[in-house]
């Protein structure tokens, strides 16, 4: 099967933001997960757990969002600074019911980032806040001279400003973020957005709570009514194996009919992300306005004996798989996403990776985004796949999805996934360049689509040497195994 790559043609250049994640205050994502406290016998620095933050740091993360998700909508941002024997305990009312103390609040989140080298999102309480509070946390953070809030961050111990860039306008305003009309939130989305100011010389981006899937009127409502006071508008998607958010299917020990509906479904993105730009488009025909997907990934059913509320999940083969095609589409559409930030970073749902007590694992999916990070930065080439169509049941799909981009250097990355998971690929990759002096490397991770990593096999699913590389005859062939992605890079003489 023939791939061509034409590195003459490119819709824009990959923003690292696609490549990004997010971290809400759910289950054992951030107690646990990613915060243990400086007294932990468990490793860490400023009590975030050390192994984690140099799991991550790998990927190379642009940037995490913060504290939700519906959590963010009955977040008060001022019960989480100050002394943290003071702070305020509270009740997680979306998320299991469970109480925490607030030892991990603002100044904790963005010791985070400054760990991982990232950027900020934080996501503001729109449905149960109110603008003065929202308007209050910007000039907290961002606020560089004399001020109520700058002198009670610098109370706090911080000096200078954490200057945070990105700013959502409440989440999901269409469901837990207040049960809104496209209408009534975008009037409200205008008044916030007036609030939200600059300080000194740093200019925040403010991104609109936007549709759940194919909600397209709510876009365009949302775009037309607010579009002049924002920067970019959101939208939610999850993939899962049934419709049913009562049955959605299980993690692991799948069927062949549930992995084939989790890529088919995985492949409406390309629709979705499609058809929300163009409306944007619509609204804003000079391009200004960006789409954030900023909740994506699978949701599947808990794993048997864990707390529902904390949406724990095992990370398989499919899920890498379901990782590759959706950044293979955000790079192919880096003219119109502007960020995506995967559901999330630890213990919940799709996961980078998992922890239990002192252990931790990286999940297939977390070996993904490792394959995949140089594309961040880079310029998006026009890629070309010939494919033939794979079916199981009712569920049809390509068992080829590619995209590739060229660096700086003039390398190129191709990604390419096999979603067959009975058959191997093999490849043939055109592009003018190549020659028999050229150099070509790649990795690859598959094999079982069911496989997965646990604490006591942390390695049973990993990239390993794609072997068989061979230039010739101005290309380059590879074998791609059943349900596998791999990551090739040609640097052409």
């Amino acid at each position: 099967m023939r791939i061509i790559i034409n590195p003459n043609r490119s819709v824009g250049t990959i923003n690292p933001n696609i490549y990004g994640h997010f971290a809400e205050h759910l289950g054992r994502c951030i107690y646990e997960g990613l915060w243990v406290g400086p007294d932990s016998p468990i490793p860490n620095e400023n009590g975030l757990r050390s192994d984690v933050v140099s799991a991550l740091k790998e990927l190379h993360v642009p940037v995490l969002r913060w504290p939700g998700g519906c959590f963010a909508d009955t977040y008060h941002w001022r019960d989480g600074v100050g002394p943290a024997e003071s702070r305020k305990t509270i009740v997680n009312t979306n998320w299991g019911g469970v109480t925490e103390d607030n030892r991990f609040g603002t100044h904790e989140f963005m010791e985070l980032c400054r760990q991982l080298g990232c950027e900020a999102y934080f996501s503001g309480n729109v449905g149960s806040g109110t603008v003065q509070e929202f308007s209050d946390w910007v000039e907290y953070c961002n606020m560089p001279g004399v001020s109520p809030m700058a002198d009670l961050r610098r109370q706090n111990g911080r000096e200078e400003p954490f200057n945070v860039k990105y700013w959502g306008i409440g989440n999901e305003a269409w469901g837990c973020g207040g049960n809104m009309r496209p209408e009534h939130y975008a009037d409200l989305c205008r008044q916030y957005s007036t609030y939200l100011r600059d300080y000194s010389d740093h200019k925040i981006y403010k991104i609109a709570s936007g549709a759940n899937v194919a909600d397209y009127e709510w876009t365009g409502k949302v775009a037309e009514i607010a579009g002049g006071t924002i920067d970019a508008v959101s939208l939610h998607y999850y993939t899962l194996p049934h419709d049913e958010w009562s049955r959605k299917g299980a993690a692991t020990g799948f069927t062949r009919e549930e992995y084939y509906a989790v890529l088919k479904k995985t492949l409406r993105m390309k629709e979705l992300v499609t058809e929300h730009g163009r409306i944007l488009r619509r609204a804003d025909p000079e391009g200004r306005l960006g789409l954030v997907v900023d909740e994506w990934g699978t949701w599947y059913d808990v794993e048997p004996g864990t707390n529902p509320g904390f949406l724990y999940q095992q990370n398989t083969v499919r899920d890498a798989l379901v990782a590759a095609l959706n950044l293979n589409i955000f790079n192919d559409h880096c003219d119109t996403v502007v960020m995506a930030n995967i559901a999330q970073t630890v213990n919940v749902l799709q996961a980078m990776v998992l922890t239990e007590g002192a252990k931790m694992l990286k999940t297939p999916t977390y070996h993904v985004f490792r394959m995949f990070r140089e594309h961040q930065g880079a310029k998006q080439v026009e890629t070309y796949a010939e494919t033939k169509l794979i079916s199981c049941g009712d569920w049809s799909v390509p068992n080829i999805q590619v995209s590739a981009s060229e660096g700086a250097d003039g390398s190129v990355l191709l990604t390419a996934v096999n979603l067959s998971d009975t058959d191997a690929a093999p490849l043939e990759v055109l592009m003018d360049g190549i020659t028999e002096k050229s150099t070509v490397t790649g990795e690859i991770l598959g094999g079982d689509a069911g496989a997965y990593n646990t604490f006591e096999n942390p390695d049973a699913v990993k990239p390993a040497a794609l072997g068989g590389l061979e230039v010739k005859g101005g290309g380059v062939k590879a074998v791609l195994p059943a349900s596998s992605v791999a990551a090739i890079r040609i640097v052409r003489e």
